[in-house]
């Protein structure tokens, strides 16, 4: 770390002590004004998307969670609200108990102090990232990617502005060089950042998790399935899985693999309508290939191999794989889910009993698409990361996840013997 890295790490730390020290009402005021500034300074936001999307093929899985516009941008002012209305998470008390010997003993939480944050081409993450901080009591220090630099910047300054006319130290959120030296500093922070999470893909996980000497939550990549079952209701599922697939294909919740059960393939033609008229280009196992010949577009039907099972898409594209069981399906997401998120169409509650108690996800659906994982829509006003680890958090992270906590014991001159 040089010396000017040590005094940017210094600086962040310093500012994490003062937004402790802040109300509760200070900090909501904060983010329903930078929520205001959002919505006010929306034309510079995306004049600076607009440059990063320049230099990005629209082609690429990447484009759509690069882009802003004035909904996505209304949406992350809605959500910034939504956390400025939300109980703090800091100083509850989580557990109390009075000893024999007569010391008070308190579990209370408390912020982390200072979060890391590596995240790829998502602008939204920049304002995601402060208000859950912030809100929590905690400041932050990001890296993000190159290819959404200029809209992670526009954000980081339009946040700095409203933090300077409160006269607050705006090295709470501080943004670090799009590079991969200032990645792998802020790893090596040991002593400056208290907890690193990153969100992106698989590589950039793989690339935290074994260089990181600073704790590291593991988020985000994703294979996701829905299990169709021989006593699925059609409509039901056809409704299931194309949410679950085209709503949003560049997130991590988006289904990877549909899996039916073999007495369901005359009924996988009519399940798949919705996604050869959105241009779904499907990757069928040999069963599943024959059951939708003549009935899906030849273009978008492709046989699949053993490698796509392990796919995880971005992208209008998914798999098909054939069981004859809902063992079966259980034992395909055993071998090839990465413990994000999985659902089952089903009527039959003993299927639907077994497939919550045996699938191994931070998020298991029932009747349900799996777009559903999501902070938002889980009441949390955003999420800072899905957490797909078993040790701390698991599943969307809002403002309680961002804390931990400390004893609290108070005495009147007990001594132990």
């Amino acid at each position: 770390m040089t010396e000017e890295e040590r005094a940017t790490f210094t600086s962040v730390k310093h500012s994490a002590g003062q937004i402790a020290l802040l109300t509760d009402e200070q900090r909501n005021n904060v983010l329903k004004a930078v929520a205001d500034a959002i919505e006010t300074k929306a034309d510079v936001l995306l004049d600076a998307n607009r440059q990063d999307l320049a230099n990005c093929s629209a082609a690429d899985p990447l484009y759509d969670r690069l882009q802003l516009d004035q909904a996505r941008l209304s949406e992350i002012a809605a959500q910034m609200r939504k956390v400025a209305t939300l109980p703090s998470p800091v100083g509850r008390t989580i557990a109390e108990r009075m000893m024999p010997n007569g010391l008070h003993l308190r579990k209370v939480s408390v912020p982390f102090g200072v979060i890391g944050m590596i995240y790829e081409a998502r602008p939204n993450v920049t304002f995601d990232v402060f208000s859950l901080c912030f809100k929590s009591g905690n400041a932050c220090i990001l890296k993000g990617g190159k290819a959404a630099d200029n809209s992670c910047r526009a954000g980081v300054k339009l946040i700095h502005d409203v933090l300077q006319q409160r006269g607050l130290d705006t090295a709470c959120i501080t943004l670090l060089p799009a590079t991969h030296t200032a990645a792998a500093t802020l790893l090596e922070a040991v002593g400056y950042v208290d907890l690193c999470i990153p969100r992106g893909g698989r590589r950039l996980i793989d690339f935290v998790r074994t260089t990181a000497k600073v704790p590291v939550i593991e988020t985000g990549a994703g294979v996701v399935h829905c299990y169709f079952d021989m006593s699925a209701d059609l409509d039901m599922g056809r409704r299931i899985v194309d949410n679950a697939k085209t709503r949003r294909p560049s997130v991590c919740n988006t289904l990877d693999t549909l899996i039916i059960h073999r007495s369901r393939l005359n009924d996988l033609p009519a399940l798949c309508v919705p996604l050869g008229e959105k241009g779904v280009v499907i990757h069928a196992d040999t069963d599943a290939l024959k059951a939708l010949s003549g009935h899906y577009p030849d273009k978008r039907l492709i046989e699949a191999d053993e490698a796509d099972w392990d796919t995880e898409w971005l992208s209008l594209q998914m798999g098909i794989v054939t069981v004859d069981s809902l063992e079966g399906a259980l034992a395909h997401i055993a071998r090839h889910g990465s413990g994000h998120s999985e659902s089952i169409v089903a009527d039959d509650v003993t299927s639907q009993r077994i497939f919550e108690q045996r699938v191994d996800a931070a998020c298991v659906y029932v009747n349900a698409p799996t777009s559903f994982t999501d902070g938002a829509q889980f009441g949390f006003g955003a999420e800072i990361g899905i957490s797909t680890q078993k040790l701390g958090p698991r599943g969307p992270m809002g403002l309680e996840e961002l804390t931990t906590y400390k004893w609290l014991i108070e005495g009147n001159g007990q001594v132990r013997p």
